[in-house]
Formats: structure tokens, C-alpha cells, sequence
């Protein structure tokens, strides 16, 4: 017979057995400081100062943006209605 057996002691037909390792160190997190408040203020407000528009919107562009987004709100409201009165009923 040409069996091969190991030598090592122990069982391979279960999960493995817990060893006796001391747990993680626990990592309290560092609190912000005032300057970096302070700092991360600083940073989120020239982001918002340089992606403003450059130039001023003309009072005639507003309103047409106006009048696009009425025109969108019935041209929908015209659609879904349009949808109710045709699809039969469950």
C-alpha cells in the first residue's frame, strides 16, 4: 500500500479551533481641531466661489427659463392625463 499520512497532529474535517490572540487595538477617532474646521470651511467656500457663473443671467433669460419649465410642467400633466383617460382599468 502507498499511503502517505501526515504527521502533524490535529483535525481537518471541522472550522479550525480559535486561537488565544489579544484583540485589536481599538482606534478612537482623532476629533477635528478648530483650525482644521476652520480650514475645511475656508476650502468648501473658495470651491463654491470659483464654480460661480461668471456672468450675470439677463432678467429676459430667467424669465424664458420660466416660462420653459411651466410649459414642461403641462405638457406632462397633458401626457399623463391623456395616459389615465386611454389605458382601460384593472
Amino acid at each position: 500500500m502507498n499511503t502517505v499520512l501526515t504527521t502533524t497532529p490535529g483535525r481537518l474535517d471541522g472550522p479550525p479551533s480559535p486561537t488565544h490572540e489579544p484583540p485589536p487595538a481599538v482606534r478612537t477617532r482623532a476629533r477635528l481641531r478648530v483650525l482644521d474646521r476652520l480650514a475645511l470651511h475656508f476650502g468648501l467656500a473658495l470651491i463654491t466661489w470659483s464654480r460661480r457663473s461668471r456672468a450675470l443671467e439677463s432678467r429676459e433669460r430667467r424669465a424664458n427659463r420660466a416660462e420653459q419649465q411651466l410649459a414642461i410642467f403641462v405638457r406632462e400633466r397633458a401626457a399623463e392625463r391623456m395616459l389615465r383617460l386611454t389605458v382601460p382599468p384593472r
